[in-house]
Formats: C-alpha cells, sequence, structure tokens
C-alpha cells in the first residue's frame, strides 16, 4: 500500500491489541465484554470490531459468481397450459430461471415448457412424487441452461415423516435418478423455517449429502456405471432469514463445507444455490414490512453467492398465488440487480473481516456437530430416532421465547403494532400450522412462524 500510497508511510499501522486497549480506556471501568460482546444462538460471540490480526486464513470461501446470480420464479402447476403462460409472461417480465413444481406425473412436460428458451433459462422441478419414465422424459428436454430435478428423497422424508415408497425403493429411484441426471438436490430450507440455528442448517445440510454420497459409493462398488460420481453437481435449496451479515456467512460457508466434502468424496463440480426469503420471521399485520425483510434476505442471498434467488412474494403466507403480488416480488431483485447493481462484482465480501470471521466461525462449529452426527449413526439414523428434531425444537423454543420478551423484534407485530390493523377479511389462505393428525414413519420437520400464536389472538380479538 505505501508504494500506491505515499500518504500511508507517515501512519504506525494500528493492532488489534492496541484497539482493545483504546475501547477499554474510553469505557472507563465498564467491562468490555458485557458491554460490547453480544453472544447469537449459534454460540458465536459477536464483536465491536475485526481487524486482520483476527483473520486465520485469507479469502477462505470457495469463489462464488454473484455477477451471475439469476432472479428465480416459482409456479406450482395445477394446469399445465396456464402454468406455460405464466411462466412465458414471467420471464419477459424479469425472470431468468423457473422452478415448477409438479403435483403428478399427468402433466405433460413438453406442453409445459413450450416456448421458453431451455438454453438461456435453467428450470429448475420441484416433484411431489418418484416416478423414473417421468424424470426421464424431462431430462430428455434438457437444454444449455440445464434442467435440475429434486430427487432429495430424505427431505421428503423429513418433511412429511414418510418415505414415497419405502427406504429400499426410495434409494433404488434415487440412485436410478442420479444416474440419469449427475445430479443431487439438498434441501435445507425445512430446517430453517421451522426454528433451526445457521450451525444446525449447515451441519445437516453436510450430513444429509453425505448419507447419499455413501449410497453411491456402495452402489459404485457393485457396478462400474457410477464412474461419473466426481462431476457430480449438487443443488443446495436455501431459506434466508434477516441475519444481514449471518446469512451471508451462512452462504459462504456451505460452499466451504461441500469443498470439504466433495474433496474428500474425489468430486470436482462445485455446489448450486438456490435461495428464497424464509417464512419465519414474515406475518399477516403490517403485512407491507415483509418486503423489507424480503429485500434485505435477497441481498444476503447475493451477497452470499447463490446462484439462483426467488423471492417470496410480501403476500404469500396468507394470499392466493396473484399477479401483483408477484409481480412486486419479482421488481425487487429487478431493482438489486438492475438499479443497485448488485449483478457488478464478484464476491463482494471477500477480504470484510467480519464476514471472513463469520463464515470461518460458522463452517468450524458446522462441521463438528456434522462429525458429532456421524460419529453417533449419521444423520438418517439420527432423524429415524427423533435426535434432529429435538435439536430443531430446543432451537425453535428458544428463538420463540426470545420473541416472545421482545428480545427477536419483528416491526409491525411484537414491536410497534398498529392495533387498527384487521385482517380477519383478508385471509385467502390459513397461515397457521394445519393439524392432519396421521400415522407416520417419523416425525416431521414442520415449520411454523414466530409471530403465529400473537396473530390468532389478535383475530380473535378482531
Amino acid at each position: 500500500m505505501s508504494k500506491t500510497n505515499p500518504l500511508f508511510d507517515a501512519f504506525e499501522p494500528v493492532s488489534a491489541k492496541q484497539w482493545k486497549q483504546k475501547i477499554q480506556f474510553d469505557l472507563k471501568g465498564a467491562d468490555y465484554n458485557e458491554t460490547l460482546v453480544w453472544h447469537s444462538n449459534e454460540g458465536i460471540a459477536v464483536k465491536p470490531f475485526y481487524h486482520a490480526d483476527d483473520q486465520k486464513t485469507s479469502g477462505s470461501a470457495p469463489k462464488a459468481n454473484p455477477s451471475n446470480w439469476k432472479i428465480g420464479q416459482t409456479i406450482y402447476v395445477a394446469d399445465t397450459e396456464k402454468s406455460n403462460s405464466h411462466a412465458i409472461d414471467a420471464i419477459a417480465r424479469g425472470a431468468e430461471s423457473m422452478q415448477f413444481i409438479i403435483p403428478n406425473s399427468e402433466v405433460s412436460v413438453k406442453n409445459l415448457l413450450q416456448n421458453i428458451d431451455l438454453d438461456r433459462v435453467p428450470i429448475y422441478f420441484d416433484l411431489l412424487f418418484i416416478d423414473i419414465d417421468f424424470i426421464k422424459s424431462l431430462y430428455a428436454l434438457k437444454g444449455e441452461a440445464g434442467i435440475f430435478i429434486n430427487n432429495d428423497i430424505i427431505g421428503h422424508l423429513a418433511s412429511t415423516g414418510n418415505f414415497y415408497k419405502d427406504l429400499k425403493t426410495d434409494f433404488s429411484d434415487f440412485l436410478t435418478t442420479v444416474k440419469i441426471t449427475n445430479s443431487i438436490t439438498v434441501n435445507t430450507s425445512m430446517y430453517q423455517n421451522a426454528g433451526a440455528n445457521m450451525v444446525q442448517q449447515l451441519a445437516y445440510a453436510l450430513a444429509q449429502v453425505n448419507e447419499y454420497l455413501n449410497q453411491i459409493e456402495k452402489a459404485q462398488e457393485k457396478a462400474m456405471d457410477f464412474e461419473f460420481l466426481e462431476t457430480l453437481q449438487v443443488v443446495f435449496k436455501v431459506s434466508v432469514g434477516s441475519n444481514y451479515f449471518f446469512e451471508i456467512g451462512k452462504l459462504r460457508a456451505l460452499r466451504l463445507l461441500w469443498q470439504s466434502l466433495s474433496e474428500a468424496y474425489h468430486i470436482k463440480a462445485n455446489c448450486k444455490i438456490t435461495a428464497v426469503p424464509t417464512k419465519r420471521n414474515k406475518t399477516i399485520y403490517d403485512y407491507n414490512t415483509n418486503m423489507l425483510r424480503t429485500t434485505t434476505e435477497s441481498m444476503s442471498a447475493v451477497l452470499g453467492g447463490a446462484d439462483v434467488v426467488t423471492n417470496l412474494p410480501y403476500d404469500a403466507i396468507y394470499h392466493k398465488t396473484n399477479e401483483f403480488g408477484e409481480r412486486i416480488a419479482r421488481n425487487q431483485l429487478l431493482i438489486l440487480k438492475n438499479e443497485s447493481y448488485f449483478d457488478k462484482v464478484n464476491n463482494p465480501a471477500d477480504g470484510t473481516y467480519y464476514i471472513e470471521s463469520l463464515t470461518e466461525q460458522l463452517a468450524e462449529k458446522a462441521l463438528a456437530l456434522f462429525k458429532d452426527i456421524e460419529a453417533h449413526g449419521g444423520f438418517l439414523s439420527q432423524l429415524k430416532n427423533g435426535i434432529i428434531q429435538k435439536k430443531i425444537k430446543e432451537s425453535a423454543v428458544k428463538e420463540q421465547e426470545q420473541f416472545n420478551k421482545g428480545e427477536v423484534v419483528i416491526l409491525g407485530t411484537n414491536k410497534h403494532p398498529n392495533p387498527n390493523d384487521k385482517m380477519k377479511d383478508d385471509l385467502e389462505l390459513y397461515p397457521f400450522i394445519k393439524t392432519k393428525p396421521h400415522k407416520t414413519l417419523i416425525e416431521p420437520i414442520i415449520g411454523k412462524r414466530l409471530s403465529e400464536q400473537l396473530e390468532q389472538d389478535r383475530l380473535k380479538n378482531e
């Protein structure tokens, strides 16, 4: 720096120790740790300042390409013709990637994708079933941009409590889809929406994909048609909360952890991350504030290195899909990309001591938890035994208590609420946990918003 900026030659460098001494002097006897250091639910101590002296490594996170992130759009396919028109309209209005939720194998994918440029628009299929012939027909349509198929059977088990069919059949179908698509999808969104902290989300994502890689390795030992493992692609579906810098660090830590795991399996391909704002902090009262939340959450996703960001409409939890809500959500991302220039710089978080520190700490803690899971039978075993569910509940209860005490603030709900807000007649969807008692193999992991009980009480008194 002194060669290009001689001005700095006149200043002595200041170490982290000197900064801390100066701060302690200015505190005039107050305790440094009690006054200025706070602790996150992940057990990370957040300091008042960060310095180069604190960095263990330099530029530790694998390189992402935020300048190449795409604006996503999700469509539930109830009617093929309408969904096709919906997708074409969304692309014309700025969507750059599509996610189709397919309820059954009766959907005509050829008609669904008609007039969509598959060389330019990547397509993500979230199938609510497993049908190998259907998946083959999907992949046969693959263009240069790529088709990605959700084959997350463990994620289905975790969210519903049941396999699609049974353990043996599901894993057999899973291996067949991997042969067809050369990809794996891991859904971590359910953990975030159910109240898992960031370390848990990362560790569970790693443990889940490790279960799949173990299955593929076992198949390799029996047959030689899994030689493509080294080029396997993994898609992580992630929900992003409002803890701005932590969420940036979370996505960067996810790439770092995947890099470590992929090296152990000799896999060269990088992961893809598709991100969506969380539902956990969204509200039905003062609902316009949801737009502020999703804006910062989308910013975290971009800066953290997500490949696709699909915004959540501000009214998604209480309104049916509607053109206005979708347009606003998409326009938020268009503003970030085209007016705020969030597509101009790769790895903008590199070299920021605070985010680098968060990335390292989240990765280290998640890796330790992952190793503990593996040492005690693995993710699937702990899921069947209810251990994963128990840990998520403990985290969720802690966060709920913080919300109830006002320590976790949701503006317009537990702080500065508008008592004149009336919502009873505006609910098109039931915005609370739905309970349908039925037999399941394991206890499902179910998302719950922090403000649900408070909102139910308000609705009763309208």
